[in-house]
């Protein structure tokens, strides 16, 4: 899922909810609720169409339009697959069976009805919102929109320091190098701060950057292998860990219809994550297991 909502608009009346600011305000709406939008306004069938795709969270419409109504623009529509949200709006129509379709509304307009357009817009807006807003789709949201901003900041660093010669770079150079050196010496004073406490493994244990995963699981190693069972710390390191890190860091790519990560020529699609689930569900029964002999 990506931070994107795209609403494709048909109304061969459109220049008055563009002149208006209605567009605008349906724009700013969704805007303030944190995803990238974008309305693309069209005023005939035609441009209309080619312009149809199943990447739009949601279609308005007048549905009665020259050459064409609302019921041959659902027949198009869902012959190409497309179920997308659909409102159709008009003052002149009896929709009763246009209703009954599925993600499909109807808005029985006054004349001047721009206004009551944009309201039920909103509530539609927040509808489609709501379906793919839970915890789980927004967590992944989260980390692919998080990681193609690292993918490409990477990619303009690259690009900087390939066009520019050692001596150019030297100011850059030595103000990351500083940087990172004073956050590793500083993780080093609360090294020697925490390591002849009492409560220093505890305190240690929250410290999610001294105290990595990989420190984590080296410390159940440790235990694993004093309980004398078997230690699948280093696997845990390549199913786990390692999957973690590439698809923190993957690109998300769109092409041909197909939709994957990819990091380091590493292709992170369906069989990839379908691995990546079994090994979790291992590693959980593999923890459950520790933590019960941990409780006998």
């Amino acid at each position: 899922m990506k931070l994107e909502y795209k609403i494709l608009w048909l109304d061969d009346n459109i220049d008055a909810f563009i002149d208006d600011e209605h567009v605008k305000d349906i724009d700013k709406y969704i805007s303030d609720q944190g995803f990238d939008t974008k309305i693309h306004t069209k005023s005939n069938n035609e441009e209309f169409f080619n312009t149809l795709d199943d990447t739009y969270d949601l279609i308005l419409t007048d549905y009665h339009m020259d050459g064409l109504n609302g019921d041959e623009v659902v027949k198009k529509i869902r012959e190409n697959s497309i179920f997308t949200e659909i409102l159709f709006y008009t003052a002149k129509a009896d929709l009763t069976d246009t209703q009954k379709l599925d993600r499909i509304s109807f808005l029985e307009t006054t004349t001047e009805h721009e206004e009551e357009v944009v309201k039920k817009a909103k509530e539609l807006v927040d509808l489609t919102i709501k379906k793919f807003q839970d915890i789980i789709a927004m967590r992944g949201m989260v980390m692919s929109e998080t990681s193609s901003l690292d993918v490409q900041k990477i990619e303009i660093l690259e690009s900087y320091i390939d066009s520019k010669s050692t001596n150019e770079l030297k100011n850059l150079h030595d103000n990351i190098f500083s940087k990172i050196k004073l956050s590793v010496d500083e993780k080093c004073k609360k090294y020697k701060r925490l390591v002849d406490k009492d409560d220093g493994l505890k305190k240690l244990m929250k410290d999610r950057v001294l105290f990595s995963s990989s420190r984590k699981i080296e410390a159940l190693s440790f235990i694993l292998q004093e309980l004398e069972m078997d230690d699948f710390s280093e696997k845990y390191k390549d199913e786990i860990i390692n999957p973690r890190n590439q698809f923190a860091h993957a690109k998300f790519i769109e092409k041909n219809g197909d939709k994957f990560f990819e990091e380091s020529e590493v292709r992170l699609d369906n069989e990839y994550f379908k691995q990546v689930r079994i090994n979790i569900l291992k590693h959980k029964v593999n923890l459950n297991n520790l933590e019960n002999k941990l409780n006998e």
